[in-house]
Formats: C-alpha cells, sequence, structure tokens
C-alpha cells in the first residue's frame, strides 16, 4: 500500500493573539526561539512545515506538535493561537511588517496590505511523475472549490460578518489574475516566464492560485502538487479527512486518466475550463457548502454539497480497499452540520458575539492537542 499513498506535507499558518481573540503579532520574536516556524510579511501570523509523509498517523503528530510548542511559547506571553483565516477581530488599516529590511516584503505590504495577511493550510502532494503531476492540477483546480468548501473558517473581519463564507479568499489576490489550464510541464514554463517577463509575477513565487505545481527549481525542477485554496482547518482529523479525500481524487486519475483529466473527459474548452474553476471558487468562497457550482465535465449546475457526496461516493470502494474509509468521515459531519464558518454565523445570527466565538474555538484547538498523545 505504501507505493500506493503519495508523500504529504502541509504549509500551515496561524494567527496569534489575545485570550479575547484580538490579534497580536509575534512571529519575529517566535521565530527567534523556536526554529520550527518562518515569518510570513505581517507580524500577527506565522508558519510552520511539516516534513513529508506518506502515513496519516504521522502526519497528525506532525500537525499537532508544532501547535503544541508554539501554545506554550504564548502561554508565557499571556497569548494564545487564534482560529479563523482573517483578521476577525483585527486592525486592517495597518501592516505590521515582521522584517522591516526584506525587499519581497516590502513589495507585498505596498501593493497588497492587509489582503495578504490571512491564515490556510496549504496541503503538498508529492509527484513526481511530470504527466501525472500535470494531469493532476488540472482535475485538482477543477474541483478545488470543493476543497474550500470544506474547509472555509473567514466569515468575519475587524469585527464585522462580512456576508460570505470564506473572506480569505474574496480579498486574496489571486496573481496573475488569469491562469490557463496548463497542457503540460512546457507550457507551464513558458507561460511563468511569459508573466516575469511582463512584470505580473515578481519571482517564481508571486504566484498566489488555487492550486499550483511546486518544487525544489520552480518552474524546471517539479515534485508535488500544492493546494492554495483551503481556510485555516483548526480540527485536524478534518484537515487529514480532506487531504485523503484529495489523494484518492488523484490515485483515482492515475489509474483512469481519460475518465478523470479535465482536458481528455470534459465538454468545455481549456479556456472554458479555467474560467469555469475560477467562478466555482468564488462562488463557494461566498456560500460555501450552499454554492451553486458548474460541474467541469459538462458544465452543467450542481450544488457543491451534492457534487461533494459525488466525490465521496466515487472513491469510496478505493477509501476501503486501502483501508482509508474511517479518515473520510469527519467529511460527512462537515456535510451534515456545516463547516466552521457556517457553524459560526449560526450562532453569530442568534446574537453570540464574535470574541465568544473565537474563545469558544481557542478552547477546542487547545483541547485537541490536549488530549493528543
Amino acid at each position: 500500500m505504501t507505493k500506493v499513498m503519495l508523500l504529504k506535507g502541509f504549509e500551515v499558518e496561524l494567527f496569534t493573539g489575545t485570550f479575547a481573540g484580538t490579534n497580536v503579532g509575534v512571529a519575529s520574536a517566535v521565530t527567534e526561539e523556536l526554529l520550527d516556524f518562518v515569518k510570513e510579511p505581517d507580524q500577527r501570523n506565522l508558519e510552520y512545515i511539516t516534513e513529508p509523509d506518506s502515513r496519516y498517523s504521522v502526519l497528525k503528530h506532525s500537525l499537532l506538535f508544532p501547535r503544541q510548542k508554539l501554545r506554550k511559547w504564548l502561554r508565557g506571553k499571556q497569548l494564545t493561537i487564534l482560529p479563523g483565516s482573517t483578521l476577525s477581530l483585527g486592525n486592517i488599516q495597518s501592516f505590521e511588517r515582521s522584517d522591516a529590511e526584506n525587499l519581497y516584503h516590502s513589495f507585498i505590504e505596498k501593493n497588497y496590505g492587509t489582503n495578504v495577511v490571512t491564515a490556510s493550510i496549504h496541503i503538498n502532494l508529492g509527484i513526481e511523475n511530470l504527466a501525472l503531476l500535470f494531469s493532476a492540477l488540472r482535475l485538482v483546480r477543477s474541483e478545488a472549490s470543493l476543497f474550500l468548501a470544506l474547509s472555509a473558517s473567514s466569515p468575519f473581519l475587524a469585527g464585522n460578518a462580512m456576508g460570505v463564507h470564506s473572506q480569505r479568499w474574496v480579498q486574496f489576490p489571486k496573481t496573475p489574475s488569469n491562469v490557463p489550464m496548463f497542457l503540460d510541464h512546457a507550457h507551464y514554463v513558458k507561460w511563468v516566464k511569459d508573466q516575469l517577463a511582463q512584470g505580473k509575477m515578481h519571482n517564481e513565487r508571486h504566484f498566489w492560485t488555487s492550486v499550483r505545481p511546486n518544487g525544489p527549481e520552480r518552474p524546471h525542477i517539479l515534485n508535488r502538487l500544492e493546494l492554495r485554496i483551503c481556510d485555516l482547518v483548526s480540527n485536524v482529523d478534518l484537515l487529514l479527512a480532506i487531504t485523503a479525500l484529495l489523494e484518492l481524487r488523484i490515485i483515482k486519475l492515475k489509474n483512469n486518466i481519460k475518465k478523470y483529466d479535465p482536458i481528455e473527459s470534459s465538454s468545455k474548452t481549456q479556456t472554458e475550463l479555467a474560467l469555469l474553476a475560477d467562478e466555482n471558487d468564488m462562488n463557494v468562497a461566498k456560500s460555501s457548502l450552499d454554492a451553486n457550482l458548474s460541474h467541469w465535465r459538462n458544465g452543467k449546475q450542481i450544488k457543491c454539497r451534492d457534487w461533494i457526496k459525488e466525490l465521496l461516493l466515487d472513491v469510496t470502494p478505493l477509501a476501503k480497499e486501502l483501508h482509508m474509509l474511517e479518515l473520510l468521515e469527519p467529511i460527512q459531519t462537515v456535510l451534515d452540520h456545516g463547516n466552521q464558518a457556517m457553524i459560526w454565523l449560526d450562532s453569530y445570527s442568534k446574537g453570540v458575539s464574535i470574541q465568544s466565538l473565537l474563545q469558544q474555538g481557542i478552547s477546542e484547538m487547545e483541547r485537541e492537542e490536549t488530549n493528543f498523545i
């Protein structure tokens, strides 16, 4: 089974702040003392990166252990880790630099301001075969909205409900604004070089989209797919369930390229597929599980919740074969009871304050870490 399973790793962005839910930036101090963490351009959030592994039991430890270390450090400063993917109670008027000397950070602050001050999960899956990698990129981009729907956790910004489920994806500057459905590696390399020459990308890292190829020397040496669309998923079991569904989709693709590669089996053109995917992403950012989407196979309308059920049904035989079915159970819970944003908004509509909701989320995150052995 290990030969079938892909290597998986995570880039986890987190906000820090008070137990009352107010954002407080300490990234510079944290990264000096905890080597597991790296700075983001704004002080109020920071990131840790897990070592790639194919085993879900190892991944759970890799995700929770840095959080335990960070929480212990923060407790000494009477601070904590905040749930959510936007500055829910934060000041969006000022950018709090973590490194005043970093020229790339200067570029980001000048061009995007606090629109980029968000927390998210980037899921990386190892795929060294370039033909399979670009086939997987096409499938995952076409279904990325479904993964955002399961993870949506940013309905608030600066003390206000924004009328959406993922304010993070609404505000985050997708760059470049128009990204094609890449046909192969050569197409991708040429496109990146063109964007750099036209000034639409500042460097190879300046490619912010729902999913992208990644590797040690972009754009030439690639070895993984990076799903970037997900909001912060505080519950690690749900994050692993989302990852398992993503991995199962890619294994299904590998076993039947003609059926699962949108270029092979969609009635839509390459350009239409890219536009459809982007529209689906934005519709889900607004309404998540309740969004009306266009299916990549034929463009027909389908409710987001129903499409996810369709995916689960499709991967269930393979999940049983690979002993992964139990991993997927948290997804059904989300379908039944709503994602984090939907649960928060329901309570908010009944008079519960944003501060109270964040405090509850802080306690739930801490409880998960405490209960993990």
